[in-house]
C-alpha cells in the first residue's frame, strides 16, 4: 500500500517545482505529469507528483487526514 498526499503547486521550473502542504514547502518532481501550473493540486508520493486532482478533492482529503490525526 502506498500513501499519496494532496499538494498545492506554488512554483514550476520545467520538470521540477515547489508545492505547499499545511504551510510546509516541498520540492516536487513533476516529470510524470503534463501541463502542471501554479495553483494546481497534485497527489505527491515519495517526492513525485503522480496525478492531478481537483481543489475540492484535495481539500476533502486533507480534512480527512486532519480528522484522523485528532483521533
Amino acid at each position: 500500500m502506498c500513501l499519496a498526499v494532496p499538494l498545492k503547486i506554488t512554483e514550476v521550473n520545467g520538470r521540477s517545482g515547489k508545492g505547499e502542504i499545511s504551510g510546509v514547502a516541498r520540492e516536487v518532481d513533476l516529470g510524470f505529469l503534463e501541463d502542471v501550473k501554479p495553483g494546481d493540486y497534485v497527489l505527491l508520493h515519495a517526492g513525485f507528483a503522480i496525478q492531478k486532482v481537483s481543489e475540492e478533492e484535495a481539500l476533502k482529503t486533507l480534512r480527512a487526514f486532519e480528522e484522523l490525526g485528532s483521533l
